[in-house]
């Protein structure tokens, strides 16, 4: 059983809901930043000396956000970031421990092969979260890999039938 005390830790209930929320609005910034390339808003969710492991890239946070959205404006069609309910540990009033699962789909053109394929991952970030000033935004990110998944796909839909994405 999950009593109170685990959930909220050393805050209030009022304090550890709002850290909550804040935390969760985060994790969504960071999807939407990186599905739509937008560098500035996934370099919102990490405080300016805050570090990202990413496998690939190890290095600051707001410099993986610039890498990271650079590669996959060139590289990929369209992305979709989706995460899990995050679990939240609360170390200290300004320290959170927040592990979130995550899928992401990537659409990719084949030339080679004239056709496109979807890249799937799941896996799990897991960040230290730290509250400065007020503001709680990471400070420490690591990804982890539980699967991967690669097909070939044919659209099923007709160009031009939706909304265009908002993808920069």
């Amino acid at each position: 059983m999950t009593t109170p005390e685990q959930v909220f830790g050393p805050l209030s209930p009022v304090e550890a809901l709002t850290a909550i929320a804040t935390i969760h609005q985060c994790l969504i910034d960071y999807c939407h930043g990186i599905d739509r390339c937008d560098a500035e808003l996934v370099a919102s969710v990490y405080h300016p000396d805050a570090t990202d492991d990413h496998g690939s890239f190890v290095g600051l946070g707001t410099e993986f956000a610039i890498h990271a959205t650079k590669k996959l404006r060139k590289y990929a069609i369209a992305t979709t970031h989706f995460c899990g309910s995050p679990s939240i540990r609360f170390e200290s009033p300004t320290v959170a421990h927040v592990e979130t699962q995550v899928l992401a789909w990537h659409r990719v053109a084949d030339s080679s092969q004239g056709r496109e394929f979807l890249e799937e991952f799941c896996g799990r970030y897991f960040d230290r979260f730290e509250c400065r000033d007020g503001d709680w935004r990471i400070a420490h990110r690591a990804l982890t890999h539980d699967w991967d998944h690669k097909e070939f796909v044919d659209a099923a839909f007709t160009p031009g039938r939706f909304t265009p994405s908002p993808r920069q």
